[in-house]
């Protein structure tokens, strides 16, 4: 497949051949969340965003797996260095009890391992003063990691911040911070303390006029519990404050400075640890390698994983316990391959300058969707390439998803009326247009008739 001249070409979808896969899957999975029925043939030409499927039909993918595959399929930039490597068995260890080394130092190293991805994540978490990270398995894990070390950290703490919107994983503990669908949360008993505040999504925050619900009288809300005199929670029995610097499954909703400085300030007035989830919006995707750098925020934890292709509790040695072992996990040290993936994965973004190439990329997408969008497309933004469109009704989002998978344009839903764009960061010029031209397309195909497409 040649990248440059690549378009997708899509007979029937799902074929034949999909669904066969699809039923087959089916029959032993436990019951989960699909967006499409879209069964990637690896065995196919892939390259970049372009993808082809068990029936042969060729599609541009402008999700990346929610993230999780930064830079698209087969990427030289990616590939190239791992056919360096002769691959081991077992690449998965029990790295709490045991280390991998790859030659007799690791300057001297030839294969890049969990020590080494870690050396990178505290070396652009700098500017925060991060010096440890524990890796982990997922998103998930990473964000339970971080509530427990702040829990240890402000002992005996009893409380924890999340935000209306929030998503932060399917565990039954993070769940207790998931407050955007009550479909993640039903039926399951919640950790105590979880105390829940507004999300300022107003990009144009007043606060003394901000009808986000965050900002109300004389202060915030998140201010205004807390507060000594009036307060109905004692600040130091607070463990964290828990934050999407941007909200993903939330809606890609995008904070204002305003409420971004609060919720900072709160934070260093009062030492509550500032826990941000970077698993969607990290590792390059917003045009900087943390979401949270656009802001006037000074993280304590950063919690990341999908880019990475491994989990990531990264934060300061103060805040991480003393005690051996107090964090554990039988994979919990990072699997070789993982670790490789996410330290080529950095590398990649540093060598071929992709942080200046998703914010211009990024400008580029917006410009092309806002002009001469149609009145039920409410809103278009978006930061790097992590790109939100917002529609008048749920039901005109999906038909529009749809429409697009049906001319060979994979996208996803978030929110209750938005579809997310996710497209490869090292996305060309012409990606982005042709992307942006089938979307376009299904979006006027749509129309107002929602089961036209």
């Amino acid at each position: 497949m040649d990248r440059d001249t690549a378009e997708p070409d899509v007979d029937a979808f799902p074929g034949p051949n999909a669904r066969e896969w699809v039923a087959f899957h089916g029959e032993n999975a436990a019951p989960s969340e699909y967006s499409h029925e879209f069964v990637w043939d690896i065995t196919r030409e892939a390259d970049g965003p372009f993808v082809t499927d068990v029936d042969g039909n060729v599609l541009l993918d402008f999700t990346c797996h929610i993230g999780a595959a930064p830079l698209g399929y087969n990427n030289e930039k990616i590939t190239s260095k791992l056919r360096e490597f002769d691959l081991v068995e077992p690449m998965k260890i029990a790295g709490q009890d045991m280390y991998f080394g790859a030659g007799p130092t690791p300057e001297e190293s030839s294969v890049p391992g969990s020590s080494h991805l870690m050396d990178k994540l505290v070396e652009v978490s700098s500017r925060y003063g991060m010096d440890t990270v524990f890796l982990s398995n997922s998103g998930a894990e990473a964000i339970e990691n971080a509530m427990k070390i702040t829990h240890d950290h402000r002992a005996p703490a009893k409380y924890g911040y999340a935000f209306a919107g929030s998503f932060h994983g399917r565990t039954l503990g993070t769940l207790s911070l998931t407050k955007s669908k009550e479909v993640y949360t039903r039926h399951y008993p919640q950790i105590d303390g979880i105390e829940t505040v507004q999300f300022c999504a107003d990009r144009a925050c007043d606060p003394d006029s901000c009808d986000c619900g965050f900002f109300a009288g004389e202060g915030s809300q998140l201010r205004n519990a807390l507060a000594p005199e009036g307060g109905h929670v004692n600040p130091e029995e607070v463990a964290f404050i828990a934050l999407e610097p941007i909200q993903g499954v939330g809606g890609y909703r995008f904070p204002s400075d305003e409420f971004m400085a609060e919720v900072g300030a709160v934070s260093d007035e009062y030492d509550i640890p500032l826990v941000v989830d970077e698993i969607q919006s990290g590792v390059g995707r917003t045009g900087e390698i943390w979401a949270s750098d656009h802001y006037p925020i000074e993280p304590d934890v950063i919690s990341a994983a999908k880019a990475l292709r491994v989990g990531a509790t990264i934060s300061r040695s103060d805040i991480f316990p003393t005690e051996k072992n107090r964090l554990g996990s039988t994979f919990g040290g990072g699997d070789l391959l993982g670790s490789m993936m996410g330290a080529f994965t950095l590398e990649a973004i540093e060598e071929y300058d992709l942080l200046e190439n998703a914010t211009t990329r990024g400008e580029q997408a917006k410009e092309l969707l806002a002009d001469d969008a149609p009145d039920y497309v409410e809103d278009v933004r978006g930061k790097g390439l992590m790109l939100a469109i917002e529609f008048d009704t749920h039901e005109r989002r999906n038909a529009v998803v749809e429409a697009s998978l049906r001319r060979g344009l994979l996208t996803l839903g978030c929110g209750t009326k938005t579809i997310r764009l996710l497209p490869p960061l090292d996305s060309s010029a012409r990606e982005i247009e042709l992307g942006v031209g089938i979307f376009c397309d299904a979006i006027e195909a749509v129309g107002t008739n929602t089961t036209a497409a």
